[in-house]
């Protein structure tokens, strides 16, 4: 990471300890608090970041731990002066707070969001933004299973694939602005067209999601070998559901809102097991071996290139 002296004079030059970007977190959670410590750590005095929390508890640990300069359940307070606006709330809330947010906002805001999905953001925000006011759709391809300030960390962003939105109608300068800022983050920025990006996040993403908690669902229903399944439990276990652990209202909202291409990526899935099913029902030792030796091959290739891109972690 640069030294702040390093990034505030790489930083544009309306943007100082005297006159500093002000970033608006709505949202400031794990995602939203990470943003907020990273660009503090590298930025200083030359960025004032606010932020909008939804318990006093959330506020009060958002600026303790340095995320934010100044929390409050103030809408107005929070966006009224922001150069950029970082929306990281659930996916189903996003489009009701931008129509909550958006009499409080200056000419030239632009606004960027962390959500899972961006078709449905897209389709409702474009029949009610003014022409002054540039979405320009973003998902950082990050996270943890646990969620909350508490569990931001600056480092977050770094090495993993920030896909940016670039068919939203926002002018170049808007999207220079923002990655000015985000640069900060570290993190590999990439260019999807919006059904793309839902097409893709549903399988890389959406779709694993359901399956880790396919596999607790199973574990729960293996009825009297209850007991005996979790003293077994292992690392195979563990590692192939971590992201079960992930919050319920955020995966809820992402499967609302990308419904058809998670629903088709899970009936290849169904046909994927189908077959895997049939061959162990008929002893086919062979189809087996070949599924298992395919799927090996694959994901070592598949890693291999992806670590040279980013950390995939």
């Amino acid at each position: 990471m640069e030294t702040k002296e390093k990034a505030e004079a790489d930083f544009p030059c309306s943007w100082t300890r005297e006159n500093p970007v002000h970033l608006a977190i709505i949202g400031v959670g794990l995602i939203g608090g990470s943003l907020g410590l990273c660009l503090k750590d590298a930025l200083g005095e030359a960025i004032h970041i606010t932020g909008l929390c939804r318990t006093q508890r959330s506020m009060d640990l958002a600026m303790q731990r340095g995320a934010v300069d100044f929390a409050a359940p103030d809408i107005e307070a929070v966006v009224k002066d922001a150069d950029i606006v970082f929306l990281s709330p659930p996916v189903l809330q996003i489009v009701p707070m931008v129509e909550k947010i958006l009499p409080y906002l200056k000419p030239g805001t632009i606004l960027t969001d962390a959500g899972s999905t961006k078709g449905y953001i897209w389709q409702h925000l474009q029949k009610i933004l003014p022409e002054n006011i540039y979405y320009i759709a973003g998902h950082p391809m990050t996270g943890r299973e646990k969620s909350g300030v508490e569990a931001a960390t600056k480092d977050l962003f770094r090495n993993k694939a920030y896909v940016i939105v670039e068919d939203t109608g926002a002018p170049r300068e808007a999207h220079e602005k923002l990655h000015a800022l985000l640069q900060y983050t570290e993190a590999n920025f990439l260019s999807l067209d919006i059904r793309k990006h839902d097409r893709c996040a549903a399988v890389i993403s959406h779709v694993p999601h359901l399956a880790a908690a396919a596999l607790v669902t199973l574990l729960n229903r293996s009825g009297d070998d209850l007991d005996s399944c979790i003293k077994l439990i292992g690392g195979g276990f563990k590692d192939t559901t971590r992201i079960a652990s992930s919050n319920a209202d955020m995966w809820a909202d992402i499967c609302m809102t990308n419904g058809e291409d998670i629903a088709q990526n899970l009936q290849t899935l169904r046909d994927i097991l189908g077959e895997v099913q049939a061959a162990c029902e008929h002893h086919d030792r062979q189809f087996i071996y070949e599924y298992f030796t395919a799927s090996k091959k694959r994901r070592d290739s598949i890693m291999q290139t992806a670590e040279q891109r980013f950390d995939p972690n």
